[in-house]
């Protein structure tokens, strides 16, 4: 699915982030940058050593945030580490974590020029944020900064199964039609 958000073009996809070729990839990443499982695990194992070795030198990232590092043997450029919340119950800012990491993001890629950029969906996975709820904060927050800044051109998320697909989908259908 695809729409056109001011001078981006927002897409949903199916598929592998580590694959992909836009300026930046979004990682899942932890607060203390050291790599793991899920997408941040696949990033560090097909960008390289490099990835961490970067990570290291920042350090840490709180939740909320997000820092930037070389994309080492991707075909991103660039990788852009977000640290999405721990979902909890919902009571403890968890949605308005999520937002600022999604936010954060887009804002390192426009001080950065980085055109083009793909995200997973942050916290949805060992994070346990409820998938709809993330799915409708995560585009909420990329149209509302799409609809203000025309910097940035090209915006993918990358969907790890059909299931998340679908959410995101009508999530996105729901979010256009009002």
């Amino acid at each position: 699915m695809e729409a056109r958000i001011n001078a981006c073009l927002l897409t949903l996809k199916i598929g592998d982030i580590t694959r992909e070729t836009t300026d930046a990839i979004v990682n899942a990443a932890n607060s203390g940058l050291r790599g793991g499982g899920g997408v941040d695990g696949a990033i560090h194992r097909a960008g390289g050593p490099a990835i961490l070795e970067e990570c290291r030198k920042i350090g840490h990232c709180p939740p909320g945030s997000a820092v930037l590092t070389a994309g080492g043997r991707l075909p991103a450029q660039y990788v852009i580490h977000a640290v999405g919340p721990i979902y909890r119950d919902g009571r403890h800012d968890e949605a308005k974590t999520l937002e600022s990491a999604y936010r954060s993001c887009l804002v390192l890629a426009s001080l950065h020029g980085i055109k083009s950029l793909a995200f997973p969906a942050l916290s949805t996975g060992a994070y346990g944020y409820p998938l709809q709820q993330a799915a409708r904060i995560a585009l909420e927050t990329v149209v509302s900064y799409l609809n203000t800044h025309d910097d940035i051109r090209i915006v993918h998320f990358i969907l790890y199964n059909r299931d998340t697909y679908e959410i995101f989908k009508t999530e996105m259908q729901s979010l256009l039609s009002t």
